[in-house]
């Protein structure tokens, strides 16, 4: 893949890596810091008009992607909540936390699937390499968000994420 992101499946969990040519410092608050946050997550073509973050074990991160783009015909004007649950945070080097569906006011979404995360910041010559572990209780689980499309999302979630690195410096 041109932008060097790789995916794959093992099992039960989906293992996400990419390079980022930015100091792990500024990657690490990219990914835990609200107005960092607002600029960059999501898909093409959608924002983040809510966004809270708690950034401590035991803390929220709660927000709504919104569908901006008309282009994406049925997807425009809708909303997308989730909820993340932070376990564990060690500072620039790691952040584990339960990813879930939810609602406005931050009640997880039944019958959707959750996922547990550990993503891992790794200093490479002044680069940033993330490696993203999502498990999912069950391969089902797994495959029930990949036929959502979150492959793309999250591929183009992250080429977002490389440009505002990029506006950053």
């Amino acid at each position: 893949m041109p932008n060097g992101m790789i995916t794959r499946v093992e099992g039960q969990e989906l293992v996400l890596e990419r390079v980022f040519d930015a100091p792990r410092e500024l990657v690490f608050k990219a990914f835990s810091e609200a107005e960092h946050l607002k600029h960059w997550w999501g898909p093409r073509g959608w924002t983040l008009p809510v966004c809270t973050v708690d950034f401590r074990p035991g803390g929220v991160w709660h927000y709504c992607m919104k569908c901006v783009d008309e282009k994406q015909g049925d997807f425009y004007g809708m909303e997308s909540w989730g909820k993340a649950v932070y376990q564990d945070i060690v500072e620039p080097e790691k952040i584990v936390y339960t990813d879930y569906f939810s609602d406005a006011e931050g009640n997880i979404t039944e019958g959707m699937p959750a996922s547990d995360i550990t993503m891992e910041f790794i200093e490479q010559d002044g680069k940033t390499k993330v490696i993203s572990r999502g498990r999912f209780e069950s391969e089902e689980a797994l495959k029930t968000v990949m036929d959502m499309g979150m492959e793309q999302g999250i591929t183009e979630t992250w080429d977002r994420l490389a440009e505002y690195l990029q506006s950053m410096k």
